[in-house]
């Protein structure tokens, strides 16, 4: 026997009684039936209601051929009168986030020409594919028809059309239908076949933000975030803004003006920085001059200055100059040879004997050890190498 499906008669009603028909043990608790439910089962991209059945928690809800399963996380007493209770934040939040892609949806595919080919609630965002290429310029412009038909706030349309009236009807749908077909509408925006709970009033949906527009197959795939996800996101995007004017010393409205001119400081400094490292390099170069092969213990140092110190290092002092810039026991590394005789026996030795890893040819290797200085000292003492300064 089919399930009588309450949340199409009112997908605002939030309590309701039941008999109950079946319960079975199954994964993650007991399988429930019922004469009929408020709790709407996963489908068309809408995750399924959570809720409160005879004292059990709902975990899952799912439909087969018609009847309505209750995945519960205990029994229920087989032909008991039940009382059930859905959890109504997660279903007014589906509500909105549904009835918001219908609404973003069917402006996109009457403006653009376009399908929509795809459509997942997530716990996070919305994501709706689309069959054709649109630029960020035609998605704003979508976003902001939307929008207004929010503020019009007309009611929502609900019907099952006859067969004969079907056929007649403009509707948007993903795959062809039989049967009775369940048509929602927002009218000026929106006519779809779709299976899922709606708000009353387009007003309900508050506010649509596309968050992105990303290349996929032959089309693109949009995230967005529909009523008190959009507020909470953009609340949160304002704060972070509010605290990033308030570093810089300015107003929210000019924080990104002013990250451009400090990025730009920054740009010149870190060019200054490398050119006056690299004076620096060559003037410790020379102090090695001829004395073969050297080792250098530094603080830590961005991270290809250690190989451009090395580098110098090896052509001065004429043989291997093994770099080591960091603190207490992690350093990174870089060695060259300056005739570019294979270090690669010596590269093994040292990962295995300081933790390292990495590697090289031609004469470089680069890497890292978890290692203290006196670990350092001692492996290339060894090896015949003393460090030429601390």
């Amino acid at each position: 026997m089919e399930t009588e499906k309450l949340y199409y008669q009112d997908p605002y009603q939030t309590t309701f009684t039941a008999r109950v028909l079946t319960c079975e043990p199954s994964k993650g608790g007991c399988l429930v039936t019922l004469d009929r439910t408020a709790f709407y089962p996963e489908g068309g991209g809408q995750p399924a209601d959570h809720g409160v059945l005879g004292g059990v928690t709902v975990t899952d809800v799912h439909e087969k051929d018609g009847v309505i399963f209750h995945t519960c996380s205990g029994p229920v007493e087989i032909g008991a009168a039940v009382e059930g209770s859905i959890d109504w934040t997660r279903r007014f939040d589906h509500m909105q986030q549904h009835s918001g892609e219908h609404i973003l949806s069917g402006l996109l595919c009457s403006l653009y020409d376009c399908s929509n080919v795809g459509f997942h609630l997530g716990a996070d965002t919305v994501t709706i594919d689309y069959d054709r290429d649109l630029t960020w310029e035609q998605v704003l412009e979508a976003e902001r028809q939307a929008n207004e038909a929010i503020w019009r706030d007309t009611p929502a349309e609900i019907t099952f059309p006859a067969p004969d009236a079907l056929a007649q009807l403009d509707y948007r749908s993903k795959k062809e239908l039989t049967g009775q077909v369940r048509i929602v509408s927002f009218p000026g925006a929106d006519c779809c076949a779709c299976c899922g709970t709606h708000v009353r009033r387009a007003g309900e949906v508050g506010l649509i933000k596309v968050l992105s527009c990303q290349k996929f197959r032959e089309g693109v795939r949009l995230e967005i975030l529909c009523g008190q996800r959009a507020y909470q996101y953009l609340s949160r995007i304002y704060e972070q803004d509010h605290a990033v004017a308030r570093l810089l010393s300015v107003k929210p409205q000019d924080a990104f003006a002013a990250v451009e001119r400090q990025n730009a400081e920054l740009t010149a400094a870190k060019l200054r920085m490398t050119e006056l490292e690299d004076r620096l390099f060559a003037l410790r170069a020379q102090s090695l001059a001829g004395r073969g092969d050297v080792l250098l213990l530094d603080p830590p140092m961005r991270p290809d200055g250690a190989r451009k110190l090395a580098d110098a290092a090896a052509r001065a002092a004429g043989g291997l100059a093994a770099v080591f810039a960091g603190e207490q026991d992690s350093y990174v590394y870089a060695l060259v040879h300056a005739g570019g005789a294979d270090i690669s026996p010596l590269v093994k030795r040292l990962n295995s004997a300081l933790s390292g890893r990495g590697g090289g040819r031609n004469g470089f290797a680069q890497g890292s050890v978890q290692a203290d200085p006196s670990a350092i000292l001692d492996f290339f003492h060894k090896e015949g190498i003393e460090c030429s300064t601390c």
